[in-house]
C-alpha cells in the first residue's frame, strides 16, 4: 500500500504519523509539513545535484578520470538514504548531502554517456522533465487517481523489475550469462522501455505519499524525506532514460 520508490517503501511515513498521534502533540502549519515546502526542497535538492555534477562532468572534459567520484557519491549517496530511511529526523541535513553525493554519480555518468552520443544528455533531461511535468499534471487534476488496484499494479512490477535487476547481474558477475536488457535489441530496448514507464508510475505513488503526509501533519522534517523520496526516483527515471536513448542511438 505505500509507495515503491527504493526511498519510500520503508514505513517510515507510517510510524512517524503514529507518533505523533500517540503523542497527542498540536503541530501548526508552520511546523508541519506543507506541500508546498516540499516542492521548495525538492528545487534545492535539484540546484545542489547539477552543481555537484558540474565537478564530475567538469573533470571527465578536462582529461581527469571520474570515476572514483562517480562510484564514491553513488555509494555514499545509497548510505545516506538508508540511515535517512531508519532516522527520517535526520532528513535536514541528509537529503542535501544526498543530493550532493549523487550529482558527483550523475555528472560523471552523464559525461561518459555524452562522449559516446553527442547530445543524449540533454534528451535525457528533457524526457524526464516532460515525464515529471505530464506525470505531475494528471495527478493534480486527479485524471489519473492512486487506488488500491493502481498501487498493487505499480508495486509488483516495481518488485519483478528490481529482483530481475539483482538477479542479471549476479549471474552476470559469476557466470557467463547476458541478461537480456543488455545491447541494443529491440527486446533489450522494450525492456528499457517499461522499466521506464513503471519509474514514472512510481511518481505518482510519491505525490500520493507527500499529500499524505500533508494530510497527516507531519513534522516539518518530513518536507525533507519527501523531496529526497522524490529525487530518487527522477534519478532513477533520468538513468532510464539515458539507457533507452544510448540504446536507440547506438542501432543508427
Amino acid at each position: 500500500m505505500e509507495s515503491r520508490n527504493p526511498f519510500f517503501k520503508n514505513k517510515t511515513f507510517t510510524n512517524t504519523s503514529r507518533e505523533v498521534v500517540h503523542e497527542a502533540t498540536v503541530i501548526d502549519y508552520n511546523e508541519s509539513m506543507t506541500v508546498s515546502g516540499t516542492i521548495n526542497k525538492s528545487f534545492l535538492m535539484l540546484l545542489l545535484l547539477v552543481a555537484s555534477a558540474a565537478v564530475t562532468w567538469t573533470m571527465f572534459y578536462n582529461g581527469y578520470n571520474p570515476m572514483i567520484f562517480t562510484i564514491g557519491g553513488a555509494i555514499v549517496g545509497l548510505i545516506l538514504v538508508v540511515i535517512s530511511a531508519f532516522k527520517p529526523q535526520y532528513s535536514p541535513y541528509l537529503a542535501p548531502g544526498y543530493a550532493l553525493f549523487e550529482g558527483l554519480f550523475i555528472g560523471g555518468i552523464s559525461a561518459i554517456f555524452e562522449a559516446a552520443y553527442s547530445g543524449i544528455v540533454i534528451q535525457a533531461v528533457s524526457c524526464t522533465f516532460v515525464t515529471f511535468m505530464v506525470c505531475f499534471g494528471l495527478y493534480k487534476y486527479e485524471i489519473v487517481k492512486v487506488n488500491e488496484k493502481f498501487r498493487s499494479v505499480v508495486i509488483a512490477a516495481t518488485l519483478a523489475i528490481a529482483t530481475y535487476y539483482l538477479i542479471s547481474w549476479l549471474l552476470s558477475m559469476f557466470t557467463s550469462f547476458q541478461p537480456v536488457h543488455y545491447g541494443n535489441s529491440m527486446i533489450s530496448i522494450g525492456i528499457s522501455a517499461f522499466v521506464i514507464v513503471i519509474a514514472a508510475l512510481n511518481l505518482f505513488l510519491d505525490f500520493d505519499q507527500i499529500e499524505k503526509g500533508v494530510q497527516q501533519k507531519m513534522p516539518k522534517y518530513m518536507e525533507w524525506y519527501g523531496a529526497m523520496g522524490l529525487m530518487i526516483t527522477l534519478v532513477w527515471l533520468y538513468i532510464e532514460f539515458l539507457r533507452l536513448l544510448s540504446k536507440i542511438s547506438s542501432r543508427d
